[in-house]
């Protein structure tokens, strides 16, 4: 196919499994346009098969990761994971919204770094509102720390976001060292976050809660905490072995799935939907068709805007590129873009690379996949989140956790080395 009909036919398509991807048209999942759009850019040859199955081969132990999980995850919420947080929270917070919000916080971090950002969206958000309506709280800062932190706190672990993953494979560090790298910027970020929200929505944290009747104390689920600790000792086990980390996902969800199929609390269907197959499949057909449009135009084009080098000023524009092209075309496949541009500068632009897209999604309702399901979760419990409320968050925070994020990142690197 000629170059110029190439390229445009692979950004009309990109273009439409984006928009599909955002509103969803009859429920349809994401893979519906993404999938058929794959198939057309390789039969028109906008991309050589070869590259379509090289493209292939380099998703594929990403997705197997990514589907091992969130297999993971909707164990542990099996098992009452999450439903014993809410609990916990609710006892310790009573009448103190400001705590609530900490608290919120605190979890919130944790389950997006160890579980992934999906955990905090699909299955933590929904603890919050009930926690939140159990003491007479209003909902709206906490919610908001949910979807602001499974972007955000997802920066630092491989296992924690999905651009991580492919951030990991481009960067070439070990488990360990990306998140030692990783640590001075999640917790930096995550301190903005928590200042500019605890300020923004002082009215509504100052509304006061009322005590809970008669909670119980929760039920700690330890065989889930203590199967999520051996798994991330396998994580860094395996990443010393050179082996992928993702057998070590697949073993921590193999043992709560026994588990969990022993006592009756799931069935094999249950476990293969909550792997959520039609997304693996989009994350798969979506790596085609950016192929394709990189393929025809747009790495040159991106290639003039990359900044070279680790230096401060250069770490600061690819983070600054990164968190526009998020917004734009969403992170996901500006990760995929920005990789194979930045990977030769060397780990530290990669990781720039990466605080761009996990941060700068706070900004539109469009940057990330994780806050367009965040609104819907919201929209099912009767909240409403306003265009204009949600950019204004952003704008007080996205700049600010950014650039002091690269700060740290910068400063981490000349500590731990890249």
């Amino acid at each position: 196919m000629n170059t110029y009909y190439a390229e445009a036919l692979s950004v009309a398509l990109l273009a439409a499994v984006l928009v599909c991807a955002v509103v969803r048209p009859w429920g349809w999942p994401e893979a519906v346009v993404a999938v058929p759009a794959a198939g057309v850019v390789v039969a028109t040859g906008a991309i050589p098969p070869a590259h379509a199955a090289a493209e292939a081969a380099r998703l594929g132990p990403v997705v197997g990761f990514l589907a091992a999980v969130l297999v993971l995850a909707q164990l542990c919420a099996d098992e009452g994971l999450f439903r014993a947080c809410g609990v916990w929270m609710a006892r310790s917070a009573v009448g103190r919204p400001r705590r609530l919000l900490a608290q919120v916080f605190v979890i919130a971090s944790v389950i997006t770094a160890v579980l992934s950002l999906d955990a905090t969206v699909v299955l933590l958000t929904p603890v919050v509102f009930v926690t939140a309506a159990r003491l007479g709280a209003r909902p709206k800062p906490h919610v908001y720390a949910c979807t602001h932190l499974s972007n955000t706190a997802s920066l630092l672990l491989p296992v924690s976001n999905l651009t991580n993953l492919l951030a990991f494979a481009a960067s070439g560090l070990s488990f360990t060292r990306f998140a030692a790298l990783m640590a001075l910027p999640w917790l930096v970020a995550i301190a903005v976050e928590y200042a500019v929200l605890r300020r923004f929505f002082a009215t509504d944290l100052d509304a006061g809660a009322r005590a809970p009747a008669g909670t119980a104390a929760p039920e700690v689920p330890l065989f889930a905490l203590v199967t999520v600790a051996c798994t991330l000792g396998g994580f860094v086990l395996t990443s010393v072995l050179g082996i992928n980390p993702a057998w070590a996902a697949m073993a921590g969800a193999l043992v709560l799935a026994v588990r969990a199929l022993v006592r009756r609390r799931t069935t094999p269907v249950a476990i293969v939907r909550s792997a959520a197959v039609p997304f693996l499949a989009f994350v798969l057909a979506l790596g085609i068709v950016v192929r394709a449009v990189v393929d025809n135009g747009l790495a040159s084009a991106l290639a003039h805007l990359v900044p070279h080098g680790t230096a401060l000023p250069a770490l600061l524009g690819i983070a600054a590129l990164a968190a526009v092209l998020a917004n734009v075309i969403n992170n996901l496949p500006a990760t995929l873009v920005l990789l194979p541009l930045t990977a030769p500068a060397g780990a530290g632009a990669v990781l720039a690379v990466l605080l761009g897209v996990n941060i700068g999604p706070n900004l539109t309702y469009a940057g990330s996949l994780a806050t367009l399901l965040w609104r819907r979760i919201v929209h099912e419990h009767d909240t409403e989140v306003g265009l204009g409320e949600f950019t204004r968050v952003g704008l007080l925070v996205v700049p600010a956790a950014l650039t002091l994020a690269v700060v740290a990142l910068w400063g981490a690197l000349r500590i731990v080395g890249g």
